[in-house]
């Protein structure tokens, strides 16, 4: 029977749903003006992740750490040809290919954030607007070169990926590197301490109203603007009509 093999800690597994949710949810929510408060907290939660993340790559478990997935180009391309033959390569942590995704999506979901802060708060105009949602699309694009990457990696290596990114664990071959089992209750408790800051980060958005008032900001300044631009309209015919009336007095008098 295959040796179970502990690879992703829980920090690591909490990062990668919580982001994949909060992606999934705030990009099918973009285009909502009456959802902008909740695709806005969701943004704020998708940055703070990422920022987690890279943290924890420099300080978290074996495999969790980027030095365990520090690969060079030739490497991603040897591992992507080795799939076409029957020895495909096998790697108990991120392959090489699958370590360039995780690299992007950081990348593009950071871009992502910082061109959505400066976007709500009206910084740098449209143009930073249209920056924001280009990187976002870029993100998209990423993920689902990275799901169908997972898809075929489980299908070749006959083993189940998105199962072992909610257990932990993978099923390997005597002389594997596993993850240690020492430090397994310190990074159990980092990852609940990352569940539950988010989960208080939504409680507060709600608490507070700042989900409702995110989403009623925009809104709001388009419906000033509009009752400005009609205010002005109105004024406008009013003073046509003026004019004409004086006009026609004219011509009576005449």
């Amino acid at each position: 029977m295959p040796e179970k093999i502990r690879v992703w800690d829980m920090p690591v597994r909490v990062f990668h749903w919580l982001l994949a949710g909060s992606f999934a949810v705030a990009y099918l929510v973009a285009e909502s003006e009456q959802l902008r408060g909740v695709h806005v907290i969701l943004g704020y939660t998708a940055t703070g992740l990422i920022v987690f993340r890279i943290i924890w790559g420099f300080v978290g478990s074996h495999f969790a750490r980027f030095r365990s997935f520090l690969f060079a180009p030739s490497a991603a391309i040897s591992y992507l040809r080795s799939l076409s033959t029957q020895q495909p390569q096998h790697f108990v942590g991120h392959n090489p290919a699958g370590s360039y995704a995780i690299y992007a999506i950081l990348l593009a979901g950071l871009a992502t954030g910082l061109t959505g802060y400066l976007t709500l708060n009206e910084i740098g105009g449209e143009s930073v607007e249209d920056i924001h949602e280009v990187c976002a699309n870029i993100w998209l694009g990423v993920v689902i070169a990275h799901i169908v990457g997972v898809i075929l990696g489980s299908w070749i290596h006959r083993e189940n990926l998105v199962r072992a990114m909610i257990t932990g664990y993978k099923e390997g071959g005597g002389g594997q590197l596993g993850g240690s089992e020492s430090g397994v209750s310190a990074r159990r408790a980092v990852g609940i301490a990352v569940a539950a800051g988010v989960a208080a980060f939504w409680l507060w958005g709600l608490l507070t109203g700042f989900v409702f008032e995110a989403g009623s900001g925009r809104a709001s300044d388009q419906q000033g603007q509009e009752r400005k631009s009609g205010s002005q309209e109105k004024r406008q015919d009013e003073q046509g009509g003026v004019s004409r009336l004086a006009a026609k007095k004219l011509d009576g008098g005449d």
